[in-house]
């Protein structure tokens, strides 16, 4: 990992040059090992961190069953982009500037994992066949991998998974925003809070 000047000017001012290498040293890998494989396809959700063009960043949370972030390979890992809300955000930085953060956590047992790489849009992924309704596959190529401080995670529980997570077989519902007045005539022709009924 390159620390750039602004980190090391706060390691040195708070005497932590000394540990942020060891960290560096010891923890940053630029592989999946199998451990850090595991704890990714047992998460069911995970942050997605995104700048455009000019830097300017964006944060979404990214959810579906747990393995729905594939590990392909000890340097890539991939997940589905499912219908959000149209403005593709996140999606759309990757177009101009592929540069990605991806941060797992375990909020049940308190752990948590970074993944920094180089992502790509892909149409056609093998992998789309495994995802229903996905509309492309996110593939990313790790840069480092890192386990994170846990102390200051809370401890949540999981109540139940969302129903709008697509999944074989099943009906997904449609959202509740996509029925409200100032969003319905907006809506893409083929979405399903189109067809009557709905």
């Amino acid at each position: 990992m390159e620390f750039h000047d602004g980190s090391r000017e706060l390691q040195d001012r708070f005497d932590t040059r000394r540990i942020a290498d060891r960290i560096d040293d010891v923890l940053v890998k630029d592989t999946i090992d199998d451990r850090s494989a595991a704890f990714i396809a047992r998460r069911d959700m995970f942050f997605l961190a995104t700048a455009d063009a000019q830097g300017r960043p964006t944060c979404s949370y990214k959810g579906g069953d747990p393995g729905f972030v594939r590990v392909v390979d000890e340097r890539t890992v991939a997940f589905p982009n499912y219908d959000g809300n149209g403005m593709y955000l996140s999606a759309g930085n990757l177009l101009v500037n592929p540069h990605v953060g991806m941060l797992f956590i375990d909020l049940v047992r308190g752990s948590r994992l970074r993944l920094d790489g180089v992502a790509r849009i892909d149409e056609d992924d093998e992998l789309a066949a495994d995802y229903p309704q996905a509309q492309f596959v996110v593939r990313v190529t790790v840069d480092r991998l890192y386990p994170n401080c846990p102390r200051y995670i809370h401890r949540y529980e999981q109540v139940e998974r969302s129903a709008f997570v697509p999944r074989a077989g099943t009906p997904t519902p449609v959202p509740d925003w996509k029925r409200q007045s100032w969003a319905a005539d907006a809506l893409p022709a083929d979405d399903t809070a189109r067809r009557t009924g709905e």
